[in-house]
């Protein structure tokens, strides 16, 4: 759905696609963002905030429900174990206005690419896919990219009747059909925004390019094998590449041959397509890549599965502390905040919420307020004249001591020519605040899966 506004929008996604081989000598895995300079007519920024809107409301239903999950540990591939990383070089990008990443993967045996979203809020990785080829049907082009699952040697579909399809996958929306006992294990799999997808089970070999010509393979990981998909957000890929916590997520799969970790590094969401941004398997030491002082605070796992939470005590504005009551950070409670790629705008719950707006409000009276609607963005002004060193700095304190300090572009955020908007949007209590991707530009973000920390400091990405 298009924005009713005078002017083309400015509002930017970023999307991954992997190149086949390392850069440098280094071995591992690095992803590079590519940015695009045209947003799909059909798509705007009140559809991307509508979306997040459906996301964050998701999120709140886990969190009043929430139980404390057992944890993952990243377990050894075949008791091997790499502990340098490297990079998959990839160029920005803005696409169909919606907040999402674009990988491409090689899966199967021999591998065969398909480009997949990257989800840090999901934990199955599927994609479109072709699992029986019957009939005149085979022989046929295919007018769309799917994964041939019946020429892969290494794709073993899980059996209906097993206790895995009937029990472990249970959260993963298996199905209790099971019309013989060796038939393929069924999924519907339903996502936060309505889009679904149907499909089937299967074991399978994922492929990474090492940067000395080797190839490192990771076996039996946990795919779906989907017949059907429906939702807009599927439209530029051919499935979801599951980033999220949970034991048959790629993340957790890859942490352990990868050093029990994953990073990314979000430039800039108006920067050229010329500059480069980064999702990194493995320590981000050994790669090409520029950070300022990474701070750390502790990675809360296994409570709002699959989502990265974390133990915020507080916001300042202007080097004071807002009055919010503790219970909004509260994870053992009904509250509590999480870091997601996979949500654009930061979103606080309404008792964060009003207080961080009115204490930004006060530095824009100045400014010509403009009534747009742009569904849950609550304050847009003329910016003709803005200066952001006018704005009071904005600081999410963490329980441990650390400090995150986004720029404030990151949420005096730019709409469109001449217009922006405060970057937040509101969710209702009780349930979780979301520290969206918007907020995360300029900073390179480590998931280190293993000693159960968040890293994060300032950097270009480059």
């Amino acid at each position: 759905m298009a924005v009713s506004m005078p002017y083309p929008l400015l509002f930017i996604v970023f999307l991954l696609f992997i190149i086949a081989d390392f850069v440098n000598g280094h071995p591992g895995v690095k992803y590079q963002l590519i940015r695009r300079h045209d947003l799909h007519p059909k798509w705007g920024l009140r559809q991307l905030v509508h979306s997040d809107m459906i996301r964050v409301g998701a999120i709140s239903r886990k969190v009043r429900r929430q139980v404390r999950e057992d944890r993952y540990e990243p377990a050894c591939n075949n008791g091997s174990r790499e502990h340098s990383s490297g990079e998959l070089p990839m160029h920005s990008g803005a696409d169909y206005g919606v907040g999402l990443y674009l990988v491409k993967l090689r899966v199967g045996s021999p591998a065969q690419k398909v480009v997949l979203i990257a989800d840090t809020g999901s934990d199955l990785t599927w994609s479109k896919c072709r699992y029986k080829c019957r009939g005149a049907r085979c022989g046929r082009r295919q007018r769309r990219r799917v994964f041939r699952a019946d020429r892969s040697s290494s794709f073993r579909t899980l059996p209906c009747s097993s206790t895995t399809c009937k029990t472990d996958l249970a959260n993963l929306f298996s199905l209790s059909r099971c019309p013989s006992p060796l038939d393929p294990c069924s999924y519907d799999y339903r996502y936060s925004d309505g889009s679904a997808t149907l499909g089937v089970f299967a074991n399978e070999t994922v492929t990474f390019s090492l940067a000395n010509r080797r190839k490192a393979r990771l076996h039996d990981v946990l795919v779906g094998c989907s017949e059907s998909a429906r939702g807009q957000s599927f439209v530029a890929a051919d499935g979801v590449m599951g980033l999220g916590y949970s034991n048959y997520s790629l993340a957790v799969k890859a942490a352990g041959r990868f050093g029990g970790k994953f990073s990314y590094c979000l430039v800039d969401h108006l920067s050229p397509k010329n500059v480069s941004s980064y999702l990194i398997f493995g320590s981000h030491k050994e790669v090409n890549i520029s950070v300022v002082r990474i701070r750390y605070t502790e990675l809360v796992l296994g409570v709002i599965n699959p989502f990265y939470a974390v133990n915020v005590k507080g916001i300042s504005v202007g080097s004071i502390m807002l009055d919010i009551p503790a219970e909004v950070w509260d994870l053992n409670g009904v509250g509590g905040a999480i870091v997601d790629s996979g949500t654009s705008l930061t979103v606080l719950t309404q008792p964060a919420y009003q207080p961080v707006m009115a204490a930004l409000r006060q530095s824009l009276l100045g400014f010509k307020r403009l009534d747009l609607d742009i569904g849950p963005l609550e304050y847009c002004f003329n910016s003709t004249g803005f200066d952001a060193a006018t704005v009071p700095r904005l600081v999410l304190h963490f329980v441990d001591g650390a400090r995150f300090e986004p720029p404030v572009k990151s949420y005096v955020i730019d709409a469109a020519p001449g217009v922006k908007c405060l970057g937040f949007a509101a969710a209702a209590w009780p349930g979780a605040s979301v520290v969206g991707n918007i907020m995360q530009q300029n900073h390179f973000w480590e998931f280190d899966l293993g000693k159960s920390r968040l890293g994060f400091g300032t950097s270009s990405c480059v």
